[in-house]
């Protein structure tokens, strides 16, 4: 009997058995996740998917802050998308069953599968898309499926426009890895898509293309084997599909096994989240050593989760979730006690350090090939951002550069004039080389390498030399 009650407590909480051990990690992993429910409930912070994602996904909660949360959210991406958010439903706002409302939705979702092609943006928003579809997926209750379907036949024409639009380079418009979350968001959803969207996954997948700037190549092959388990997992496809998504699973876990480095990490500290929860929804977290040795290293480095972005990259695993959880969540009796935490306030630096700033750009694009060489003194906490910031106001070298605001914090987008663009798949990288000598000497070869954070979060050290590279990826 007692093993009977095991084994089907095992069954109606699969997940919850990869969540890290012991009680005083559990409290650890709560004071995180409270700390991004303070970052959630700052109006200062833009509203972001992946956060509202974490939130859900977490043991505890504070369901008024999320449901808060959700209507800043709505009313971010109503102002993207239009209408065909308008008829949105907002947690507990509505009554089920509203026969004018679904029929004028349903209406509307040719019009607006039209509408698609004059939308803002010149691009697909393949990913920002899918990840607010999952949130929309996530929400207790859920909205009305009325409304959603506008949007999931916006997804399903970015996907195709995704590709479509750069079948002469055999790579999506964006990325892998936006187009990975629209098959994954569709498949939460239990939408159907055409087997060619999937066997194009399955493709760069076989041939080892994921690799593309803005994320490493773990996290995009996890987020596409998330998308090949739940299709599989759901039904969405034939036996003989779904023997083949499978086969592409395994291969992709023997990868990141046999890719994990001897700090415990899958890529880096940052995309081991990712490659975790591929574990968590295979449901062998509990069964692979290299899981284990994973979320020991993370819980060791859980100061480098910082950001709002970073925080909610690594709290579902924590907890033992992955995205295919959303697919069956039930929303009975969750545990209302989480409250805010407020920012912690970096320890106070004194003093200064001295950095070298230099500027890369392609000799084919820039004959000289270097474009600034400079050291740049700076106060001893500064990040990278902070570092930049004191170039530009330094004379008389005339340092310029720009960022982009993203879900995962500032994008360095343009410098010393030249943009970043990802319709020629190009971005600046940022790299650092230790130097103990901030003169214009030649770095040789091999002695910079990527940085693992991005521009807001890196602070470098006295003395190194921090290298912007404009790059193809």
């Amino acid at each position: 009997m007692w093993l009977l009650l095991v084994v089907l407590q095992a069954a109606v909480l699969p997940a919850q058995l990869c969540e890290a051990p012991g009680e005083a990690v559990a409290a650890a992993v709560q004071a995180l996740s409270a700390r991004l429910l303070g970052l959630a409930v700052d109006p200062a912070q833009g509203p972001d998917p992946s956060v509202y994602l974490a939130l859900r996904l977490a043991g505890n909660h504070d369901l008024h802050g999320e449901e808060q949360y959700l209507v800043r959210l709505q009313d971010a991406f109503q102002h993207r998308y239009g209408r065909s958010l308008q008829a949105a439903v907002r947690p507990h706002a509505v009554p089920h069953g509203h026969p004018q409302r679904d029929a004028a939705a349903a209406e509307h979702s040719t019009a607006d599968a039209v509408a698609c092609r004059s939308a803002e943006a010149e691009w697909p928003e393949t990913g920002r898309l899918a990840l607010y579809l999952l949130g929309l997926r996530a929400t207790c209750p859920p909205p009305e499926p009325g409304p959603q379907r506008s949007l999931v036949t916006r997804l399903k024409y970015y996907l195709e426009e995704d590709w479509a639009g750069s079948r002469q380079h055999g790579h999506p418009l964006t990325s892998y890895y936006q187009y990975s979350l629209g098959v994954l968001a569709l498949c939460v959803h239990r939408k159907r898509v055409r087997e060619e969207v999937i066997r194009r996954l399955m493709v760069a997948e076989q041939h080892n293309r994921f690799g593309h700037a803005g994320s490493s190549t773990t996290d995009t092959e996890a987020v596409a084997v998330l998308a090949f388990t739940c299709l599989e997992r759901e039904r969405l496809v034939g036996a003989r599909l779904a023997a083949e998504l499978q086969a592409a699973t395994r291969r992709a876990k023997r990868r990141m096994i046999e890719a994990q480095g001897q700090d415990g990490f899958f890529g880096n500290v940052y995309s081991t989240p990712w490659a975790m929860q591929v574990f968590i929804a295979t449901n062998t977290c509990r069964t692979q050593p290299a899981y284990g040795w994973a979320m020991a290293a993370l819980l060791e480095n859980l100061d480098a989760f910082t950001t709002a972005a970073t925080m909610a990259q690594v709290l579902p695993v924590l907890h033992g979730r992955s995205y295919l959880d959303i697919a069956s969540m039930r929303c009975c009796e969750e545990p209302n006690t989480l409250m805010p935490i407020g920012p912690k306030l970096p320890p106070e630096m004194l003093g200064n350090k001295m950095v070298r700033l230099v500027v890369e750009c392609p000799e084919l694009q820039c004959p000289q090939h270097r474009l600034y060489d400079q050291p740049v003194p700076a106060p001893a906490g500064a990040s990278l951002l902070d570092v930049l910031r004191v170039a530009a106001a330094q004379g008389p070298h005339n340092f310029t550069f720009d960022t982009q605001d993203t879900a995962q914090g500032p994008f360095l987008s343009t410098v010393l004039g030249l943009k970043a663009r990802q319709q020629k798949r190009s971005y600046w990288q940022l790299l650092t080389a230790p130097s103990t000598n901030l003169q214009m000497a030649t770095l040789p070869p091999g002695a910079a390498v990527p940085l693992s954070t991005g521009v807001a979060d890196y602070r470098p050290r006295d003395g190194e030399t921090l290298i912007l590279r404009l790059s193809k990826w």
